[in-house]
């Protein structure tokens, strides 16, 4: 993976005010796969104390969104599939890996899969993303 693409990704994430107000991190990226993180905190409890599937779904979106664009080039979410198949509570530190399984010129589909600390599976997710086949905007000139 160039090494310039992989660092701006980073950055992005870094900066990214959706990221921060959930905790997400990114901590491993590779071309079509990604790894973030993120600890459920009490503002992220549903109804029953437990880890809402919203606070799920963005650990979720935020692998599949760096994973997507890893390439270097914009893709953007066209449809994903969640299961959730295990609570998770807050104090949970949970890891989204997102894989691609298949990559054409205008489309990709990530197998996405989320993990507790103990390596209890917590949700699964299929989903396809839309390549528009131009340059990430926040990729510095010349790479």
């Amino acid at each position: 993976m160039d090494p310039k693409i992989r660092q701006a990704i980073f950055d992005q994430v870094a900066r990214e005010p959706f990221a921060e107000m959930f905790g997400l991190e990114l901590v491993e990226l590779n071309p079509g796969y990604s790894r973030v993180q993120m600890t459920v905190t009490s503002e992220m409890e549903n109804l029953f104390r437990l880890a809402h599937g919203g606070a799920i779904f963005a650990l979720i979106d935020e692998a599949f969104e760096t994973a997507s664009n890893s390439h270097g080039t914009v893709a953007v979410a066209l449809s994903m599939t969640i299961n959730y198949v295990a609570p998770a509570s807050p104090g949970n530190r949970l890891t989204a890996e997102a894989r691609e399984v298949n990559r054409t010129r205008r489309t990709s589909l990530y197998d996405i899969r989320v993990y507790e600390e103990g390596g209890g599976l917590i949700a699964t997710c299929q989903a396809v993303a839309y390549r528009k086949g131009t340059a990430l905007p926040f990729i510095p000139a010349g790479s």
